[in-house]
Order: C-alpha cells, then sequence, then structure tokens
C-alpha cells in the first residue's frame, strides 16, 4: 500500500515562498537543505524548491516557467474556517473565494500562495 509522505512544490522564490508558508500560515520547518525546504504539516511534508534547481535536485528535466498553473490544491484542516480567513486576511494572504458551506455540510475557503498555488482552508469531514 502507498503513502503519501511528501508534496514538492515547485516555487519561484523560495524566500518568498517559506515566507509566506511559515509566518502567514505557521509551519514550522522541518528541515533546510539549502535550496530544498521541508516544513511540518503534520502527517505530510510540504516541501518546496525553487524552479531554478528543480533538475539538479532531481536529475529530471524539468522546463521552467513564469506562468502558473492550477492543476492541484493543497488542503489545510483548521476549526474554524472563518476565523482562520480573517487572520489569513490581515497577514495580507490573497484571499480567492470566501467561507462557503458546502451541500455535505463542510466549510471550505481558499486563498494563494506567492506563486497562486490553491490552498483549501476547510473544516474536517471526520
Amino acid at each position: 500500500m502507498l503513502k503519501m509522505k511528501y508534496l514538492i512544490l515547485y516555487v519561484s522564490n523560495l524566500e518568498r515562498s517559506l515566507t509566506f508558508y511559515t509566518e502567514s500560515l505557521g509551519l514550522p520547518i522541518r528541515g533546510n537543505h539549502g535550496t530544498y525546504v521541508e516544513l511540518d504539516t503534520g502527517h505530510t511534508v510540504l516541501a518546496m524548491i525553487e524552479r531554478d534547481n528543480v533538475q539538479e535536485l532531481t536529475g529530471l528535466t524539468y522546463k521552467s516557467t513564469e506562468t502558473t498553473s492550477q492543476t492541484f490544491e493543497i488542503g489545510f484542516v483548521t476549526a474554524d474556517v472563518h476565523a482562520t480567513i480573517e487572520d489569513l486576511r490581515k497577514k495580507d494572504v490573497t484571499i480567492i473565494k470566501e467561507p462557503i458551506t458546502k451541500p455535505w455540510g463542510q466549510t471550505v475557503a481558499y486563498v494563494a500562495d506567492p506563486d497562486g498555488h490553491y490552498i483549501e482552508i476547510c473544516s474536517s469531514m471526520d
């Protein structure tokens, strides 16, 4: 059985992204390896690397681009979506969708990181 251990974001500016995820979202640094940084999110590690360093780290061909592409989202669960969004708003985080309650009862909102990655802030489904 496969288990998701980590997710690596390719970012345009590591320092800017690191500031966003540590200061705005409050995620602690789990490991800093220079051009590659891991953040502690609980069960899954969120890591990031600057786009210009992807090929060197992975050995894979990577075509760097300045455009963003929303092909996935990162989801964070919180006890109070409305309060979390208000806190992020005070930190000048880009709110792209205000909190709404879905038909199945979950409250969901969306923000964007400095590279435009979608981040879902939601209540638990448990």
